[in-house]
C-alpha cells in the first residue's frame, strides 16, 4: 500500500511536525475493541495516522499505540486497564513513546481513564475521532497529558481518511448514533442521536471503493433501516440499497444491523430485486419473551419478528438469516426463557450471537430488580447454545450437495495448515473452507471460485472438489487490487503495473484511490 503524507500547509500537525515526520517517521499502531463501528472508527484512525505523516508498526513495538475501545462487551474496562498496564513498563524504557484511548469506554469514562493510567498522552472520544494527530502532538509539546471529550458530533467519521484493512471488501458508514431506547445498551448515550450521511456521499465512497478493486460492501449503521429519518425520506434505505444495484463492478452488498421494529416490505423488496445485495439478513432478536422485549423497551414482539423473517423467505427462500440473544436479562423467568428457545427453534437462524447478561453502569437495565444469579445466566446460556448449534449444524447439512459461489479471503482456518484449505464466504455469509484440486491455479484473497458443499459443521462448509471439473475460478478486480497491495507493500511493482503507487487514504468529498 502507499502512503499519503500530507503537505505541511494541509496537515493535522504542525509544520515543524509535519518535516520532522517526513525524514523520520513514527510508527503506529491501533488495536481494536468491539463492534463493526469499532473496526471501521479504527481505520479512520489509521489513515489519520497515516495522513499525518505516521507509518504502520511491522512487528517491533510501536512509537504510538492507540486503544479503539468498546463500553459494550463484559469487561471492557478491565481489558484496557490490563493493556495499559502492560504497556507502562514498555513506556518507561521507550522515551517518546505515546499511548491514546479512544472509542465508546473514551467517551464514558474520561477522566476516569487519565486518574487510573496517568501515562495514558490522549484521551478522545467518539465524535472526535479527527482530533487525535492534534492531540498527540499537542502532549509531546506541553508534555503533558491530553483531553478533549465531545458531546456531540464534530466532523462526521467518513469525512476523514481511511487506511482500509481489506482490499477487495470495504465498510461503508451510512449514519452514526441511535435513536432507541434499550434499557440494556449504553449506545446512544455514547455516540449521540441519529446522524444520516446524504446518499450521494455514500455512493460516492462505494464507487471510489470499487474503482480501487473492491468487489464487496456492507453498509454500517447502529440502525441502518431507519437511515433517513433525519432528512425526511422514511423510504430512503430501500432507496439506497436499489442505488447500489446499478453500481458496475459492485458484486455483493451487505448491511448490518437492522431493527426489527423499523424494518419494513420495501427493505425486503429492494433486496429480492437488486441481483448484488446478497440473500444475507442479521435480525437481532434479543429475546423471544414479549414481556422481556417490553422491559428491554424493544418496540416490537415476537410475533412481529417472526413476520419479518416469513416475509424475508418469502421473497428469499435461501436467505440465511443471523441475530442477537441476550440470556438472562433482568426479571427473565424460566417461562420467558422457554419463550425464546421457542422464537429460535422457529427462526431456524443460521448463525446467532448470544450473550449474557450483564450490568453496563448507566443503562436504566442496570437498576432493575430481579437481577438473575450467574449459575442460573450459565446453565440457561448453555441450553440455548446447545439448540443454537443443533439448529445450526441441521440448517448447514441442507446446503451439501449443493454448488456455492466463495469470495476468498485473506484469512485461512485454524487447521489450515493440515488440511490445505483456503477460506472464504459464501453469497449468504456461511464460512466455507475449500481445497484446490491438484494441477489447478490457486485463488488470490478477493477472487471468487465455485465449488460443490461436501460436507458441513455447525460453524463452516466444507468443499473438497473431487475432480478440476468441479471446481471454478473467477480471477477478479479485487484479486488484482490484492495483489498490487502485496507488491507495494513490498516494494515491488505488482504484475501488469509500471510499478506506480496509488493513494490509500479515503476521505469526503475528495475521494483519491483507496486501498
Amino acid at each position: 500500500m502507499s502512503l499519503t503524507v500530507s503537505s505541511p500547509e494541509s496537515s493535522p500537525v504542525s509544520a515543524p511536525l509535519a518535516a520532522e515526520l517526513l525524514q523520520h517517521p513514527r510508527t503506529y499502531q491501533v488495536r481494536t475493541f468491539g463492534c463493526q463501528m469499532n473496526v471501521h472508527d479504527s481505520e479512520r484512525i489509521s489513515g489519520l495516522l497515516e495522513n499525518a505523516g505516521y507509518v504502520p508498526a511491522a512487528g517491533e513495538e510501536a512509537d504510538v499505540v492507540v486503544f479503539n475501545t468498546c463500553a459494550v462487551r463484559e469487561n471492557a474496562d478491565n481489558k484496557l486497564y490490563g493493556n495499559l498496564g502492560m504497556l507502562a513498563h514498555v513506556k518507561e524504557t521507550r522515551p517518546g513513546m505515546q499511548i491514546a484511548v479512544g472509542g465508546c469506554l473514551a467517551q464514558k469514562d474520561r477522566d476516569t481513564i487519565q486518574r487510573k493510567a496517568p501515562w495514558v498522552d490522549a484521551v478522545f472520544g467518539t465524535h472526535n475521532i479527527g482530533s487525535l494527530p492534534a492531540l498527540l502532538e499537542r502532549a509531546r509539546h506541553n508534555d503533558e497529558a491530553q483531553l478533549e471529550i465531545l458531546e456531540s458530533l464534530d466532523v462526521f467519521p467518513s469525512t476523514l481518511p481511511t487506511k482500509r484493512d481489506s482490499v477487495y471488501a470495504g465498510w461503508v458508514s451510512i449514519s452514526v448514533g441511535c435513536n432507541n431506547t434499550c434499557t440494556f445498551c449504553i449506545v446512544p448515550s455514547l455516540r449521540g442521536k441519529e446522524r444520516d450521511r446524504r446518499p450521494g456521499e455514500i455512493l460516492a465512497e462505494i464507487q471510489a471503493l470499487v474503482d480501487d478493486g473492491a468487489i464487496e460492501v456492507t453498509l454500517l449503521g447502529q440502525n441502518v433501516n431507519s437511515y433517513g429519518v433525519e432528512f425526511g425520506d422514511r423510504g430512503a434505505f430501500a432507496k439506497l440499497l436499489r442505488a447500489c444495484g446499478s453500481i458496475e463492478g459492485l458484486e455483493r452488498v451487505r448491511f448490518t444491523s437492522p431493527h426489527p421494529a423499523a424494518f419494513t416490505q420495501d427493505v425486503i423488496d429492494a433486496m429480492a430485486e437488486t441481483p448484488n445485495v446478497m440473500p444475507q439478513l442479521h435480525m437481532p432478536l434479543q429475546s423471544g419473551s414479549d414481556k422481556v422485549l417490553k422491559d428491554m423497551r424493544r418496540s416490537y414482539r415476537s410475533k412481529k419478528f417472526l413476520g419479518i423473517l416469513d416475509s424475508v423467505r418469502e421473497r428469499m427462500p435461501h436467505a440465511a438469516i443471523s441475530t442477537d440473544i441476550i440470556v438472562g436479562f433482568p426479571g427473565e423467568t424460566e417461562e420467558d426463557f422457554a419463550a425464546t428457545l421457542d422464537v429460535v427453534e422457529k427462526s431456524r437462524f443460521a448463525t446467532a450471537f448470544t450473550f449474557q447478561y450483564s450490568k453496563r453502569p448507566g443503562t436504566p437495565a442496570a437498576d432493575l430488580p430481579d437481577q438473575l444469579p450467574k449459575a442460573v445466566v450459565q446453565e440457561r446460556f448453555e441450553r440455548l447454545t446447545a439448540l443454537q448449534d443443533r439448529i445450526a449444524a441441521e440448517e448447514n447439512a441442507k446446503q451439501v450437495g449443493t454448488t456455492v459461489e466463495v469470495m476468498v479471503t485473506a484469512g485461512s482456518g485454524r487447521k489450515s495448515e493440515e488440511t490445505g484449505r483456503l477460506s472464504g464466504r459464501s453469497r449468504d455469509q456461511r464460512l466455507v473452507h475449500f481445497s484446490v484440486p491438484e494441477g489447478c491455479e490457486v485463488p488470490r484473497p478477493g477472487d471468487l471460485v465455485t465449488v460443490p458443499v461436501t460436507s458441513a459443521a455447525a460453524f463452516h462448509l466444507v468443499s473438497d472438489p473431487a475432480t478440476a471439473g468441479d471446481y471454478s475460478l473467477r480471477r477478479s478486480r479485487a484479486g488484482d487490487a490484492w495483489d498490487r497491495s502485496q507488491a507495494e507493500s513490498c516494494g515491488v511493482p505488482a504484475p501488469g503495473t509500471t510499478g506506480g503507487k496509488t493513494g490509500v487514504s479515503l476521505g469526503m468529498p475528495a475521494l483519491p484511490p483507496r486501498s
